[in-house]
């Protein structure tokens, strides 16, 4: 049986996500960010492509590593400025009925029990199509803005979101029974006490004694994305996501990741399958190869050095304003994303990778690859990074939007349906759904957040009969 792969638009809500500059081409509406229609266009475009959900990434601080400032991130727009990606997703909800939406959010700078009621909202405004994009945060620039002196350790801000999405698994699994909203009007009880219960958590970085203070929504707990990289980043992917989002340069590199996590996920009891693993690429495509060629040329005219280097010292935390333009770069060991310039160096081994490079190779694409051409050339690579890769799908960003998004629902979706590979309908009512199977809204059994449902028992008239007796 032929395998679907599944389709994500990676989009951000910022002029510069990826590709540095494009910006400034006369057919980008990037700047439109702010405006509501470009959201809810975009969605009803994506739809009609029968993409399985967006996602919108997200950043808490600026680029400020290159030159040790943030004016080339400024001048670039490099996801500076930025909105928050929660509040167009109910507009978008309203205009479309299947497409998902991913956002992200940091557990690093957040609470669980507020954030547990605003993902649960999203959740009941769109019947059930969000994820979350769990991250931890990279940018030092955000722990200063948020009250700290420094980023925390990588592993520490792991440690602080296993405890994080502990905390909101309890409150959306287990702190409501199913039946426990009866809207009974003729004995006027709207919820049954009985069936809520305090989650009681006492942790090293949080303190949440109640109950979640939203109804059960249709999925409770959101899908998980997430995109851990560096082997801590990998077992806690392994754990809890359930779409994870890698950035290999080469299908071949892209097999050795999908393989690790997929061990690490049957280690802590979960199938191989559980986990949905996407790869970001950029795809420039068009009628014919020769025309996409022409396209990438385009863009590439429009891409800004400095763009690139902004954005790649805040990925990496690495100022490359202090290095010579040709001089050999190595990867480094920090508290930024990790296996940045790694990856770099697996999409051509032959090549010690230089600042030119860079900005000549990554102006279009930024953390991933490039795939360019007509519809079946693109879809003949598409096909070799799912066998070869492992994958199960990709996330596509965007090289001038959304001129790159309406290229793939135009010229690429339509032969890889015809391949088998893409979806022609919709299955299944909930973004859950369309990723494990109709009748599954609710996270497997093997998902960690199941081992809460139905774990406490205390109700809440309980608890204030025993407090009032203390």
């Amino acid at each position: 049986m032929t395998k679907r792969i599944i389709l994500n638009a990676f989009d951000m809500t910022t002029t510069t996500h990826q590709s540095s500059g494009t910006w400034r081409h006369p057919d980008s509406q990037a700047h439109r960010y702010k405006d509501l229609d470009y959201w809810t266009n975009l969605a009803q475009t994506l739809e009609r492509g029968r993409f399985d959900s967006i996602f919108i990434a997200d950043v808490l601080g600026t680029y400020d590593v290159f030159r040790g400032s943030a004016a080339a991130a400024l001048r670039d727009g490099a996801q500076t400025p930025v909105n928050d990606p929660f509040l167009q997703v109910p507009a978008m909800a309203a205009v479309t009925k299947h497409l998902g939406f991913g956002v992200t959010a940091a557990v690093t700078y957040d609470q669980p029990f507020p954030f547990a009621r605003r993902i649960a909202t999203l959740d009941h405004l769109t019947k059930g199509r969000v994820a979350w994009n769990v991250v931890t945060s990279y940018l030092n620039s955000a722990a200063l803005n948020h009250g700290f002196t420094k980023q925390l350790g990588h592993d520490d801000r792991y440690k602080l979101a296993e405890e994080f999405l502990d905390v909101v698994y309890k409150l959306l699994e287990g702190s409501w029974d199913d039946d426990a909203v009866v809207f009974d009007q003729e004995n006027g009880v709207f919820t049954n006490p009985a069936k809520v219960h305090p989650i009681k958590h006492e942790g090293r970085h949080f303190s949440v004694p109640g109950f979640a203070i939203t109804e059960p929504s249709p999925q409770r707990t959101p899908v998980i994305f997430q995109a851990g990289a560096s082997p801590r980043g990998r077992t806690f992917a392994a754990s809890h996501g359930e779409g994870v989002f890698i950035s290999p340069a080469t299908p071949e590199g892209a097999r050795v990741i999908t393989d690790d996590i997929r061990d690490r996920a049957e280690a802590q009891g979960r199938s191989r399958d559980d986990v949905k693993i996407f790869a970001l690429v950029t795809v420039v495509t068009d009628e014919t190869d020769a025309k996409a060629v022409e396209k990438l040329k385009d863009y590439l005219s429009y891409a800004s050095p400095e763009g690139v280097l902004a954005l790649y010292g805040g990925w990496t935390g690495i100022d490359y304003s202090k290095f010579d333009s040709d001089q050999p770069l190595e990867a480094v060991d920090n508290d930024s994303l990790r296996s940045v310039l790694a990856s770099l160096a697996s999409s051509d081994n032959t090549v010690q990778w230089t600042v030119n490079d860079i900005v000549e190779r990554r102006g279009i694409g930024g953390m991933g690859p490039v795939i360019v051409g007509g519809p079946e050339t693109v879809a003949d690579e598409l096909e070799r990074w799912v066998e070869v890769g492992g994958l199960d799908g990709f996330n596509f960003a965007y090289a001038v939007t959304p001129g790159t998004f309406e290229d793939l629902v135009d010229y690429v979706v339509p032969e890889l349906q015809r391949r088998g590979r893409a979806q022609t309908e919709y299955t299944g009512s909930t973004l859950r759904e369309g990723l494990y199977g109709e009748g599954q809204s609710r996270v497997l059994d093997s998902h960690p957040a199941a081992r809460y449902r139905g774990a406490f028992t205390e109700t809440v008239e309980d608890a204030e009969d025993r407090e009032f007796a203390l």
